[in-house]
């Protein structure tokens, strides 16, 4: 199989994959318990999330490894069993793709130190992330989603940890916020055209924004990346809308409709994959596989 880029080069549209968390707590993940170990404990269901998003029309499905570095493991006294976890978690989304021509893109998150305050080193961070990218590697992995980003200093570890020690692809995206000044940035106060910048000199093959936003703010951002890189490929994960609560719950309000009619605008914006966040359902990816599928017709 060949490369995701290769199909973007070529000028393909792709569809990704949308939210994880919601399907392992209808299956049963208690809160406290930790994700990831699902991987290994019920593989069956965490392959069929998978399965759920390649019926649907993703072109790509993520893996059950977004909290999986030792950091992150650690509170759950799992640190010494990153290789195992991550492995499992690509394999699980590998056994689901089989033959369908889909690839697997390895969840790949923040660990949550802070390297302003000095809680951590970039060493430290690069040999925690390359950890989790072998591990990607051998359970089948095509790709490397870096994800939920707010510190450029940790996304370029995390990119030059996938990329000088396996043959992976890297994708890196980053979560920004609307400031009150109505401008866009990271938690750490990082803007759209200097994360898309960081991320490609460093070595991301694809870089984009996840989480944060629903589909019409995301055209924005994709805007202010595109424009800073206009050579490179960009990857949205969207929100089903911004969350609200509602009868105590937290909810997202964007129906599948709604996502999708976003898609084309977000597509001209200048998205090459498009996907969902928080809320996001396979009901959602397949209207935005139809959304996108529609306007790739328009254009033949």
């Amino acid at each position: 199989m060949g490369k995701i880029t290769d199909l973007l080069e070529s000028g393909k549209i792709l569809v990704s994959d949308g939210a994880w968390g919601t399907f392992l707590h209808t299956l049963g993940l208690k809160p406290g318990e930790c994700p990831e170990l699902w991987s290994v404990s019920h593989e069956d269901e965490v392959s069929g999330i998978a399965e759920r998003y390649i019926r649907a029309g993703a072109d790509m499905v993520e893996t059950n490894s977004f909290g999986g570095s030792r950091f992150k493991l650690r509170h759950f006294g799992l640190a010494d069993r990153a290789p195992e976890i991550n492995e499992a978690a690509a394999r699980a989304s590998r056994r689901a793709v089989g033959d369908t021509g889909r690839f697997v893109i390895a969840s790949m998150g923040p660990t949550g130190e802070m390297l302003v305050t000095e809680d951590v080193t970039e060493d430290e961070l690069y040999e925690a992330f390359r950890e989790q990218a072998e591990a990607f590697e051998r359970g089948g992995a095509d790709a490397v989603c870096i994800e939920t980003m707010s510190d450029l200093r940790e996304a370029v570890c995390a990119i030059k940890a996938v990329k000088e020690n396996t043959s992976l692809e890297v994708i890196a995206t980053f979560t920004f916020d609307r400031t009150k000044q109505g401008t866009d940035r990271t938690m750490m106060g990082l803007s759209p055209e200097d994360a898309a910048r960081g991320a490609v000199e460093a070595g991301a093959d694809i870089t984009g924004t996840n989480c944060g936003n629903g589909m019409e703010r995301m055209c924005g951002i994709v805007k202010e990346m595109k424009a800073a890189c206009p050579d490179s490929f960009i990857l949205v994960h969207a929100n089903a809308g911004l969350p609200a609560e509602r009868d105590g719950q937290t909810i997202f309000p964007e129906t599948p409709d709604v996502m999708a009619r976003h898609v084309r605008t977000l597509i001209e914006s200048g998205a090459n994959i498009v996907g969902g966040c928080c809320g996001t359902t396979p009901e959602h990816i397949s209207a935005i596989k139809r959304e996108k599928d529609a306007y790739t017709a328009s254009r033949a």
